[in-house]
């Protein structure tokens, strides 16, 4: 049985930041669950073109507000408490954080190691043991 403390993660390896995100990566590759297991704060106003060329993603939004954009098709669909979505072709989209900060919930598979950040064209690196 694995158990965390989102208080044990703040400001250690577990934690990564840059200007648009702060990830808190709570299940890792190195769990051996098959997926890894994220908070995610967005801050208001921030915008992150991504592509999840690698990975699956489902994300559920429980706190603030934002939207999300789908690049293939132009829809945009608001983001708040209670509301999930799910990257299930590895769709390009923008993530635009709202008037406050968003919480984000989020599963990757095939999980990731714990130190990626986005690469240019928006993705996570796949990394291979």
């Amino acid at each position: 049985m694995i158990i965390r403390d989102i208080q044990d993660i703040i400001g250690s390896e577990r934690e990564v930041q840059t200007e648009t995100w702060t990830s808190r990566r709570l299940l890792l590759k190195k769990d051996n669950m098959g997926f890894s297991f994220h908070e995610t704060i967005i801050p208001a106003g921030a915008e992150l073109r991504l592509w999840y060329k690698n990975h699956l993603e489902a994300v559920y939004c429980v706190a603030g507000n934002g939207t999300i954009e789908d690049l293939a098709t132009g829809e945009v669909h608001t983001l708040k408490d209670g509301i999930l979505y799910a990257l299930n072709e590895h769709d390009k989209h923008v993530l635009r954080g709202g008037s406050e900060d968003m919480r984000l919930i989020c599963a990757f598979s095939p999980p990731v190691t714990g130190r990626e950040t986005h690469d240019s064209d928006g993705s996570y690196e796949l990394v291979k043991e």
